[in-house]
């Protein structure tokens, strides 16, 4: 085999896809297999979840040529407030205290995961097997042979590469041979939409309470998607509720800075588990995005993560003379492992410290906001990172300079 064969991406959702377009940016031949058709309504991972994209991630969204097909249905983030109900304090971060117009945006995922497909539309180098399932991989010379079902047949695609972007379930992880470490939160995360009696004007919020957190994101249209946290043995009950008493349950978890809640949409509920690969790479392969890490919904990081696998790796590749060397593949490990793991440990913390239902935290948690807030290098440190600003992180994410 010879470094001249594609790149082999098995997943097209939102971060399969998204590493794709930056290969084929890069001038990197790739092929793209998916299991779902091409289309917004086929893809499970372009829903009705409303994401919170940090400016970071529209960073690399606009290098790779995304935004441009997204950013008009985009609502820029300009506050973020972050709260304990039973505690004192909160934490607020502002666009114009750091010196930007925003610190994300939010965006619904069948938005952005349409974006993507007009920009895989243009790909030159890209091929793309959809609807194709991989039906086995073997390991050869200087790479793997990925037998692929799709409907003409039976291919068998040699490749220096091997990516698993195929998600939680990670068929590719498995067949690799690579374990995992879960945790099942034993909770239920709804998502909908809903017109609140004041205009949210960019602010979003993030609300801790003993069963866990309830956020609110600004959407276009004066409307607030609604990130709703509960116990997963009550998940039935709140599936089972009318709009009416949806829009009650809601208005009780969150409170009334935004006033009533009224005409609530499609509500989904999701089951949390976090699931993190114990490697990210093996032999001439990789795993990026959920299928290397999924992480608590708790601010909204899923997606911001997985993209800077992604770009990373992108980075890593394009300038290599052959794509799955090991050296190289170790070198994008290390160049992950500090975000990786400090997402994981941050997302996972929040919920049981923020979350957890013991007295004695409340002073402490009180203090800790109260510092957040009002002092000034803390609060800039933490919206640094909040806007996804990381150490080593790739260059399509950092934040331009006149």
């Amino acid at each position: 085999m010879t470094s001249s064969e594609p790149i082999l991406i098995v997943g097209g959702g939102l971060v399969g896809a998204s590493l794709a377009i930056a290969l084929d940016n890069a001038g990197l031949p790739a092929i793209l297999v998916e299991a779902a058709a091409p289309r917004v309504d086929d893809q499970p991972s372009y829903d009705e979840r409303n994401l919170a994209l940090a400016r970071a991630t529209v960073n690399g969204l606009t290098a790779i040529g995304v935004w441009d097909f997204a950013q008009d249905r985009a609502t820029p983030i300009t506050h973020i407030h972050t709260s304990r109900a039973g505690d004192l304090g909160s934490v607020r971060m502002d666009a114009a205290a750091e010196g930007v117009d925003a610190l994300g945006w939010t965006l619904p995922a069948r938005e952005l995961g349409a974006a993507l497909l007009r920009r895989l539309d243009r790909c030159r180098l890209l091929t793309r097997l959809a609807p194709a399932r991989v039906e086995g991989i073997e390991a050869v010379d200087g790479g793997w042979s990925v037998a692929v079902s799709t409907a003409g047949g039976t291919r068998h695609i040699l490749t220096p590469l091997l990516v698993g972007a195929d998600g939680t379930q990670s068929g590719i992880r498995a067949q690799l041979g690579i374990g995992t470490r879960e945790h099942d939160y034993e909770q239920a995360l709804f998502v909908s939409t809903m017109t609140p009696e004041r205009d949210p004007r960019g602010r979003a919020f993030e609300r801790f309470t003993d069963d866990g957190p309830v956020a609110v994101l600004p959407l276009a249209d004066r409307r607030v998607g609604v990130v709703l946290t509960v116990a997963a043995d009550h998940a039935p009950t709140v599936a089972a509720m009318d709009d009416a008493a949806f829009a009650a349950f809601a208005q009780e978890r969150f409170g009334w800075r935004l006033g009533r809640f009224s005409r609530p949409g499609k509500r989904s509920p999701y089951p949390i588990r976090r699931v993190a690969a114990d490697h990210l790479v093996a032999e001439r392969a990789v795993l990026v995005g959920n299928a290397a890490q999924t992480v608590h919904p708790i601010g909204a990081q899923g997606f911001n993560l997985g993209l800077r696998d992604a770009l990373t790796l992108a980075e890593l590749v394009s300038g290599a003379t052959d794509p799955g060397a090991p050296g190289l593949l170790a070198e994008y490990a290390a160049r992950r492992a500090k975000d990786r793991e400090g997402t994981m440990i941050m997302s996972h913390g929040l919920v049981r410290l923020a979350c957890l239902d013991q007295p004695f935290l409340g002073p402490l948690r009180s203090l800790a906001m109260l510092a957040l807030d009002r002092v000034p290098p803390l609060r800039h440190a933490l919206s640094r990172r909040g806007m996804g600003f990381r150490p080593h992180a790739p260059l399509a994410v950092r934040e331009k300079t006149p």
